[in-house]
């Protein structure tokens, strides 16, 4: 299944975040990506509608569940209330490379729409549509209405589900002039990741083209090359021994990127997006 024909099938409705403050009761939104969740708020929705399988072209035969028997990892980034606990979220864990804090708050739209709940509505509909074509499918937080968990624990998740494939969402807190996405993935750092660097390459490519294809959305204008960067010190990447890669969906700090965030049929799309990227790697 193509996915073109894909989205022309999909009824691009059903989960809708509510609103809700990047830098509530005090809480800064960052400009730096530090691996963790973001504010608050919790995204009041409806789930999608289920795509049509469109027929099969002729002499050509579509599996019903073309990931059956694949477990795939979704990691949305930062939790809607770890701007209430200071103390946990500022926790210093070892990521091999340096110590960072257990997690973040993440950062914000410039009215308010928080990295945690955009995260959290597009993994439920990512969750949705791998589910629909037969992954395994496991979170690494259950709502947006909590804290954490460590990024520590966010790559211990993939790991003991030993993943086929795990990714982390994210939107970032660039300069307002910069918009785009981009797709992070690990380096070689002595470390659990070093065997599976070369596979999450591939998943990061595979994926940065869906994105590109069926969301539409352009490359990133201020950071990475063609939308592909590569780091090590993100503990998410670091500790993973399973393939994965984190997702800049755009810039929040960017008012198109933001406008585009903020609409239910771009974070459909972009579901969608990732999910085909996905399965593209997987097979």
């Amino acid at each position: 299944m193509t996915s073109k024909a894909f989205v022309a099938a999909l009824a691009l409705c059903g989960l809708s975040a509510a609103a809700c403050g990047g830098a509530v009761n005090g809480a800064t939104a960052s400009s730096v990506r530090n691996d963790g969740p973001v504010s608050s708020a919790t995204p009041q929705a409806t789930h999608a509608a289920s795509a049509a399988t469109p027929a099969p072209a002729a002499g050509k035969s579509v599996p019903a569940e073309p990931l059956r028997g694949k477990v795939v990892v979704v990691d949305p980034g930062h939790n809607g209330l770890n701007y209430k606990y200071p103390s946990k979220i500022n926790k210093q864990v070892d990521v091999l490379t340096q110590h960072k804090a257990c997690d973040t708050t993440g950062t914000a739209t410039d009215s308010g729409y928080s990295e945690a709940a955009f995260t959290w509505d597009v993994a439920q509909r990512l969750a949705k549509i791998l589910k629909e074509r037969g992954a395994t499918v496991k979170l690494t937080r259950t709502s947006n209405s909590g804290v954490g968990p460590c990024i520590t624990q966010r790559a211990a998740i993939g790991n003991k589900a030993k993943a086929d494939a795990a990714i982390s969402i994210h939107a970032d807190g660039a300069p307002a002039a910069g918009h785009g996405f981009h797709v992070i993935m690990p380096k070689k750092i002595g470390g659990p990741v070093d065997p599976v660097v070369g596979k999450s390459r591939e998943l990061g490519i595979d994926v940065r083209n869906s994105i590109k294809s069926v969301a539409g959305q352009p490359y990133s204008t201020y950071i990475g090359n063609k939308a592909l960067d590569f780091r090590d010190d993100l503990g998410g990447l670091n500790l993973s021994t399973v393939p994965k890669v984190f997702v800049e969906s755009g810039n929040m700090r960017n008012p198109g990127d933001a406008a585009e965030f903020r609409s239910p049929a771009f974070r459909q799309k972009l579901a969608l997006a990732l999910a085909d990227g996905i399965q593209a790697y997987l097979n």
